[in-house]
């Protein structure tokens, strides 16, 4: 089934020095842009992450640090990247847990200004394990009746992605083909930050969503215990959640 856009989509893909979010990098990133009219435009890139990648990452993704050593770093790109993805909505698997949240920490590290919360996000991993619990291998199996070739190149990823959520669009009348609605189905929280350790809860507040406060409100949090602000500002927490807990507290400030 073709997607209902409103906006164009992009679907992208990042392979990575590894899996913490706060600390690796990008090594390759693919995208599948499709416009509102279904033109459809593909790009790869190769990045330097500026650190070695581990043999554990190379061996997944096939990519070595001789691979990326002549490639441009994150911050030489991030600009251009920034322009390709601007008024796009996202989709990507296992994009909101992962994919997102770590490309918005090269962004911040680029110290390029890009407001990805005005997007709406779709994750065809959670869509497809709310329906049929498997990998991306299964997922393209099962709905498109194809074999995965090239898993873990992060352009077979990103066109597999693609074609799955349009076969899951046919696959189940339930879904309503349209990106607002698909993004809210797609959600496992209401994340205020894109790692999800911040969350709304059912009132709209921002609460914690882990350790010792988890589901107090965070700006209630911050003026008992202002000492708890200052550990997590030291602590190996992504950049934009320490970037959101700044705004919370500025603001609980104000309002005292």
């Amino acid at each position: 089934m073709k997607l209902n856009l409103k906006n164009p989509i992009i679907f992208f893909d990042l392979e990575t020095t590894g899996i913490n979010i706060a600390s690796d990098r990008i090594v390759e990133l693919s995208y599948l842009k499709i416009d509102v009219n279904g033109n459809e435009l593909s790009r790869t890139y190769r990045v330097n992450p500026g650190v070695p990648i581990p043999k554990k990452a190379s061996d997944i993704h096939g990519i070595t640090d001789e691979d990326v050593k002549d490639a441009p770093t994150f911050n030489e790109i991030a600009r251009s990247i920034a322009q390709e993805f601007e008024g796009c909505d996202l989709a990507g698997y296992n994009a909101v847990r992962f994919d997102i949240p770590l490309l918005a920490e090269e962004f911040l590290r680029a110290e390029v200004d890009i407001d990805m919360k005005k997007r709406k996000f779709i994750d065809v991993q959670v869509i497809f394990m709310k329906m049929e619990p498997r990998t991306l291998s299964a997922a393209l199996k099962f709905y498109c009746k194809k074999e995965l070739d090239d898993a873990h190149s992060a352009e077979a990823d990103t066109r597999a992605t693609y074609e799955v959520l349009q076969s899951q669009l046919d696959h189940y009348s339930e879904l309503e083909n349209d990106i607002v609605s698909l993004s809210a189905f797609s959600a496992h929280n209401r994340n205020v930050d894109f790692a999800g350790r911040i969350i709304y809860d059912e009132d709209d507040t921002e609460v914690f969503n882990f350790g010792k406060y988890k589901g107090k409100a965070v700006a209630d949090v911050l003026v008992k215990d202002p000492g708890y602000y200052g550990w997590m500002m030291q602590g190996d927490f992504p950049l934009y959640t320490k970037k959101v807990l700044t705004v919370i507290k500025l603001r609980a400030l104000k309002n005292n």
